[in-house]
């Protein structure tokens, strides 16, 4: 049985994004999942609970994801910026990452590290696995811990009564749908999703009501 996990959810406006901030119970180190448009609030949670950050990971390059890392890389240098290998280009361009779109350039440093489905993460006394979900975005990675419950940290791919929007570049429904199927829902039911938007889910609750996958 792996350790429990302290989870601290940050959401950033104005689209709602979840920074999750995971450290074990215990130690000074963290990892940061998902930097969004306030980093500030990164920082003053740091603060509070005294960590250093040791690893910052992107679900996927959507400028609401990674609007941070730039923050982040110069809190913590030598902490790895990580992605997925088909989303790191988003990284440095604003017309990719869909920041563009809304008038504004988001940027950010590009990955120390890209990664693919099989890989680990190793960070602060945790482990990750990686696997591959695209279909909101053409890299999108989950990085799984596991525990008693597993815990996913899902970007965009499930949400509680929903999934990730696939009309943006590079989406795909049918993907989407398929790796979500095959890849979380084989996962046990009480597995804790903390998904890049709105209130944290499990397997099963989703497998049971989702209107998009029952």
């Amino acid at each position: 049985m792996t350790a429990a996990l302290h989870i601290r959810t940050l959401v950033s406006m104005p689209f709602e994004e979840n920074t999750y901030v995971v450290w074990l119970p215990g130690s000074t180190e963290c990892i940061v999942i998902d930097p969004g448009l306030q980093p500030e609030l990164i920082e003053d949670c740091l603060r509070e609970e005294g960590l250093t950050v040791k690893a910052i990971l992107n679900t996927h390059g959507h400028a609401d994801h990674i609007a941070g890392n730039e923050a982040m890389k110069q809190l913590a240098p030598d902490a790895p910026l990580i992605i997925g290998a088909n989303d790191a280009r988003m990284l440095t361009d604003a017309e990719a990452n869909l920041s563009a779109g809304f008038g504004f350039a988001v940027l950010s440093p590009p990955a120390d590290r890209t990664v693919k489905e099989g890989d680990t993460v190793e960070a602060a006394g945790l482990m990750f696995s990686v696997l591959d979900i695209p279909g909101h975005s053409p890299g999108h990675v989950v990085f799984i811990h596991q525990g008693a419950p597993v815990h996913v940290f899902g970007g965009d791919v499930l949400f509680r009564g929903s999934i990730g929007r696939y009309d943006f570049p590079g989406g795909n429904g049918h993907l989407l749908l398929e790796g979500i199927r095959r890849k979380l829902f084989t996962l046990p039911t009480d597995t804790v999703v903390y998904p890049g938007h709105g209130p944290v889910t499990t397997v099963g609750h989703e497998m049971q009501t989702n209107p998009f996958l029952t």
